[in-house]
């Protein structure tokens, strides 16, 4: 055998058997590290989100409910509700909507629907969303909020 097919032996591989078990389970461990302690940070950022758009859609369905106001001289009352700005309600004469596309903008990121409270004597309407529980109060996501 000559120096060159000695060479050529060694370049062709044929002593690699690919990766240890051993070297598999240190990259599946340093891959299981990476994620547990980067998923509560996308989880946090991810529930973060929600609360900001949530907090843009309200003031989405807010100018929406100043649209109606100026069309129709009024807001609509509880029992109308958010609706009003997708259908027209048998209360309302100059109803020039529909002023939202569709009724799944009536409901928050966490596809609970948004509290609207009608006008009452001085006072104006009320909007808000209770949060990922969609209970009242709460902490955190689960804190109600308005725009």
């Amino acid at each position: 055998m000559t120096k060159k097919d000695i060479i050529a032996e060694k370049n062709t591989g044929a002593d690699d058997d690919g990766f240890t078990l051993v070297e598999l389970l240190v990259v599946l461990a340093i891959i299981a590290l990476i994620a547990a302690i980067a998923a509560p940070q996308v989880l946090r950022y991810l529930g973060s989100a929600r609360v900001d758009a949530a907090k843009a859609q309200m003031r989405n369905l807010e100018s929406a409910l100043e649209l109606l106001y100026v069309d129709a001289g009024r807001y609509p009352t509880t029992e109308e509700g958010l609706s009003a700005l997708v259908e027209r309600p048998a209360g309302f004469t100059s109803w020039n909507g529909p002023y939202m596309k569709q009724t799944a903008a009536l409901r928050d990121p966490w596809g609970n629907p948004y509290q609207y409270k009608g006008p009452e004597g001085l006072s104006g309407y009320s909007l808000m969303s209770f949060g990922r529980d969609g209970k009242p109060g709460g902490d955190g996501q689960d804190a109600d909020l308005s725009p």
